[in-house]
Formats: C-alpha cells, structure tokens, sequence
C-alpha cells in the first residue's frame, strides 16, 4: 500500500512528479504493455526476474490462487504452477493496480487507472467472460480509481480520484460525503480516497487526500483532523485491529492510533519511524501491527516497541506499498523494488522463478 499530493495549484508539474514516485509509485502510460511473446493469458517466460518493478497490491484468492497488482504491468496471477500476467490486451482494463479484494461469492474486485473491474468465478473456467470491466469513461466520467472495498452486506464500494462510489449491483453511483468545499481536477482532489474501511461496528471510514477521515454512522459523518489530534489530514490508509482501535497511515504526519476517544502517534520527530510518509498498515496473525515508512522499508510494532526491517534483513524495497499474511502464515511485503517474503528472520526476493514454497 504514499506519495506528495497537495502542493497547492502553483506548482502542478513538480505535484504529479512527486506524487507518483512515492506511496502511488511511478506512472507508466496506458500504452499496452508486451510482457512476452507468447498468446495472451499465458505463462510469463521473460528472462526479467522480478515479477514487476513496482508491487503495489498482493492477494490470495479462495482457491489459495495470488494476485499481484503492479504499477504499470497490470495484474499478475500465480496459479501455484505458472505466472499469468492480464493487461489490456487480455481484456482486463487496468495497467496500474491500486485495489484488490474480494466478494462474498468469492468474485474478485480490482481497483484501477481505467476503473473497476470484476473477475467473475461463475464464468470460469468453463467459458465466457473472465473479466467484467466498469471503465471510467462509460461509468465514471474519466475518473481513476485508488480503493475497492467489500462491506458486511457485500455492498462493493470504490475510491476514486473524486470521491466515493458504491455499486448497487448493475451501476455504480456517487456516494455523497460532507466535504467543506467542492472538489476540483480529475487527476487527484482532496477528496481523492485510498483506503475505505468498515470497522467492527457497522462504521464506514473514508480517507481523503486533504481533509482527513469521515466516519459514517449510516446518518451521520464525523469528520477528523489534525484539529482532533490525527496526525495529518492526507491519509493513505487506514485499518481496525482486533481490539478495535483504528490506525491512520499519512503522507506527512507518520502513524496516528486512535481508540474512539484519543489520538496517539508516531513520527520521525519523536524517533518512533524513519520517514512520515505511511502507505500501508496490517496486522498479522499474532496481533502485531505491520507498516511502511518511505524510505524505511516496514516497521513492527508488538504494542511496546517498533522494530525496523530494511535491507540488514534482506528487504530491497524502499517504496513499500503491500504487506500480506497468506492463509498458510506467509508473509509478504511488496513494493518499488519487487516482492519479497519473510521466513521470521529475514526476507527473500520472489522473482518469476520463485522460491514460491
């Protein structure tokens, strides 16, 4: 799962520049991308080792299947046998991946640069469509999208570059949020949402890109900022443990812990993390709590204290955008740098040819 978002409107060029090397990665065009000289859908056999340059989302299907979401390569999908890579030439609309969940029939949601797409399992793989693709000029008015999220009611909701959508099960419509002032640009607002969140009590959670977090109560919002002691109003990510405490990933302000009444957080300033720049929060099996520090590669955190894994412990990924624990207790991180894994001690680069066990 950050990037320089808001400099103003004086300096837009040095804006876009700066927002896609960092947390969001760096840009590639929407130019179909030749991945190999074999037919569409099949096996990927370069002799480029890394899977893609920029890992940005990881996720393990139902059929214990992965997905890896790149930045400019589309999707990957390991079989547990070969490597697969979809793109626009396979009928899949999304070079770059920004989301990546699942449904509760188990199709699979992408979030992407052209819009959202379904995997649909009741077409394969016996036959018909295997992708399903919402594009943005047709639904969405030209927007990119930078979440997908799948709430309790298996309601599928998405964030894009102005605001939320949610998908009422044939067409998508704007989800109205309380914002102080109207939106403006098609790239990337204020209102632009990576990270949306249901916590253990029914609650929506949206971040946005300068005006903190809305929490919605059904009739309600409840907006935080920095005025409540969040720790920056551009929030990357956001995530419940399993006590219920939400945790804030910010592009300036480093880490905010908040238990419902409180805001706690870690920062540079206070020597807790390397770099303020949060993309990506989780929480493994054990409770610990998992994030990226830009620059820094992750940090963990048991409750007490905060350990640093970076290239001492063989992590090659500065930019770190994906952290995943599998269904087998594997433990993935990926990122500007490829995708790694770690073995409790230290972390091994997993290239095209592996080690996948």
């Amino acid at each position: 799962m950050k990037k320089a978002y808001f400099l103003a409107h004086i300096f837009p060029l040095l804006f876009t520049l700066t927002f896609f090397t960092a947390c969001s990665g760096q840009e590639k065009s929407r130019e179909k991308v030749q991945l190999n000289e074999t037919p569409p859908g099949s096996p990927n056999t370069t002799p480029n080792p890394q899977i893609s340059e920029y890992i940005r989302q990881i996720f393990q299907d139902k059929n214990g299947n992965f997905w890896f979401g790149t930045n400019g390569d589309g999707v990957a999908h390991y079989d547990g046998d070969s490597l697969y890579y979809f793109s626009n030439e396979q009928g899949f609309d999304g070079q770059q991946i920004t989301g990546i969940t699942a449904d509760q029939e188990g199709n699979i949601w992408f979030a992407s640069d052209q819009g959202v797409i379904k995997y649909d399992w009741s077409t394969n793989p016996e036959g018909g469509k295997r992708f399903i693709n919402y594009s943005d000029q047709q639904y969405f008015e030209g927007q990119r999208f930078w979440s997908i999220y799948v709430d309790s009611k298996n309601n599928i909701w998405g964030g894009s570059a102005r605001g939320i959508f949610r998908f009422d099960g044939v067409n998508w419509r704007p989800f109205k949020v309380p914002y102080p002032e109207e939106l403006k640009g098609e790239f990337l607002t204020e209102g632009t949402s990576c990270s949306i969140l249901e916590d253990s009590a029914g609650n929506l959670w949206f971040s946005t890109r300068g005006y903190g977090a809305f929490k919605y109560e059904g009739n309600r919002f409840t907006r935080y900022t920095k005025k409540d002691g969040l720790a920056d109003d551009e929030v990357y990510d956001m995530f419940e443990d399993r006590n219920g405490n939400i945790w804030f990933g910010t592009m300036n302000g480093g880490l905010s812990f908040f238990d419902g009444e409180r805001f706690v957080n870690y920062h540079q300033f206070n020597s807790s993390i390397g770099d303020n720049e949060v993309c990506i929060i989780y929480e493994d099996k054990a409770g610990n709590i998992w994030f990226s520090s830009e620059g820094f590669g992750v940090y963990r955190h048991d409750g007490k204290s905060f350990t640093n894994f970076f290239k001492k412990q063989g992590l090659g990924v500065k930019a770190v955008q994906a952290i995943y624990e599998d269904k087998e207790g594997r433990f993935w991180v990926g990122g500007g740098g490829g995708l790694y894994r770690y073995d409790g001690e230290s972390f091994v680069n997993v290239t095209k040819n592996g080690p996948w066990n």
